[in-house]
């Protein structure tokens, strides 16, 4: 097990940890496959709220079309260590999403990524914004600020996130804002026992 108060270990920690994050970030796939390949388990949604909203709920909010709009706020949490492992944020336009896939994501059961995928659906993603930010700087699809449902160790001041779209046919039809626990590498390496 590598000591992690020594200078090299930090180092090739923090290498580490910022390599992981900027692959997640950026994939365009789906990115609970990739949780579940960094933390060597299966993930489960817990969806917090899930409602419609109106359009003049969000009038900052660019490219929106394909109303009535349904806001699902979800975490992801990881099945046997029950760790926190994302805190996301979807806008589902619904006249853009396919009716069986609406219908799946009103029974509040499943990620949207593995709805799209057991349903076989035809998708494209479309990163739009990712990055770190302080903690004051944590809002929702609309500006608001928000609380993440997980906290993060002491030296990890910043959260990572990213924001794309889901689109069908064309049409953004999901539009999601995910922020992840900054502390997954250093919770799957304790978990393991190190290095």
């Amino acid at each position: 097990m590598v000591d992690m108060n020594s200078g090299i270990e930090q180092l090739m920690f923090y290498q580490l940890h910022r390599l992981l994050f900027d692959i997640l970030m950026t994939t365009d796939g789906r990115t609970t496959d990739m949780l579940e390949t960094m933390l060597g388990e299966k993930m489960t949604v817990h969806v917090l709220r899930q409602h419609q909203i109106d359009a003049a709920d969000f009038d900052n909010v660019a490219e929106l079309s394909g109303s009535p709009y349904y806001l699902r706020e979800s975490i992801l949490i990881s099945d046997r260590s029950r760790f926190v492992v994302s805190h996301n944020i979807a806008l589902v336009c619904s006249q853009y999403v396919p009716p069986v896939m609406f219908e799946a994501l009103s029974a509040k059961q499943e990620g949207i990524g593995k709805t799209i995928n057991d349903l076989g659906l035809q998708t494209s993603r479309k990163l739009s914004d990712c990055g770190w930010r302080a903690l004051p700087e944590v809002v929702d699809l609309f500006g608001k600020p928000i609380e993440l449902r997980f906290s993060a160790s002491l030296g990890n001041e910043r959260t990572p996130y990213k924001r794309y779209a889901i689109y069908f046919e064309g049409e953004a039809g999901i539009h999601l804002l995910e922020y992840f626990n900054p502390d997954i590498v250093r919770h799957r390496l304790l978990r393991d026992g190190g290095w």
